[in-house]
Order: C-alpha cells, then sequence, then structure tokens
C-alpha cells in the first residue's frame, strides 16, 4: 500500500521518518544478531570458540589448573570449558579422569 507523502503534515512526515529509522536499526540489529549466532555456530562446529579465533581475550579470573598432560606436563586444564584435545583422547581411550590430577 503505497504512501501518499504529500498529503501528509509536516509533523506526520517527521513522525514516519522516526518509525523508518527505528525499523531500519532494528532490521540491522537483527541481522547482526543472527550473523553472530552464525559465526558461533560454525567455531562451535570446528571445535573453538570465537574468543579463540580472533584473539579477543575475554576478562575472566585465572583458575588453577587441576589437570596436566602426562605426556607434557606444560599443557594444563582447570576442568572449565572445552575439553583440550589431549585430555578427549585421554577419555576416548578408556582412561580414568584421576590419572590426569594434579
Amino acid at each position: 500500500m503505497p504512501i501518499d507523502l504529500d498529503a501528509l503534515s509536516l509533523s506526520e512526515l517527521r513522525d514516519l521518518r522516526n518509525k523508518v529509522e527505528r525499523a531500519i536499526s532494528s532490521y540491522e540489529d537483527r541481522r547482526r544478531k543472527e550473523a553472530m549466532a552464525a559465526i558461533e555456530s560454525a567455531a562451535r562446529e570446528h571445535g573453538f570458540n570465537l574468543a579463540e579465533l580472533t584473539g579477543i581475550k575475554l576478562s575472566k579470573s585465572k583458575v588453577a589448573a587441576k589437570y596436566a598432560n602426562p605426556e607434557d606436563a606444560s599443557q594444563t586444564w582447570s576442568g572449565r570449558g572445552r575439553k583440550p584435545r589431549w585430555v578427549q583422547e585421554h577419555l576416548d581411550n578408556g582412561k580414568p579422569m584421576g590419572e590426569l590430577e594434579i
């Protein structure tokens, strides 16, 4: 349904402009959120989180390590978040998690 802009008063035109600007902003926000969700989903499918891929460090408090890789003691894990590959391989081989405790 076309709008006859010539028939609108100045206040009606300004009101229409405000509504259009809000609709555009809402549309852009919605599309941005959809894009972010798609990016985060793709990262998870590949075994990463978005911070790992972008290099952005999230300000989280440091948690002490609870587990260490028996083959490389420099590789540790706090038990929070995604399991490192070496932990998952250890579990996949039927070994208990207790063997990795520090």
